[in-house]
């Protein structure tokens, strides 16, 4: 399956968070955003919101204000 032309836009904001190690609301909201931007969430923009989900429960990336 072709991933969707938002999975590259999702990939670079959460390497974005991940280099930071941390990630404002607003980023959080865009991010949800991006994935639901074409209405469906594709195998990529999954694994990508999964790999983000577990950084935050080990808190390799922290959320800020």
């Amino acid at each position: 399956m072709k991933p969707s032309k938002n999975a590259g836009n999702l990939l670079q904001t959460i390497k974005k968070a991940i280099e930071d190690h941390k990630i404002t609301t607003t980023e959080y909201d865009k991010i949800l955003s991006i994935a639901n931007e074409d209405g469906m969430i594709d195998e990529q923009e999954k694994a990508l919101l999964t790999q983000l989900q577990e950084m935050l429960d080990n808190k390799t990336v922290k959320r800020v204000p």
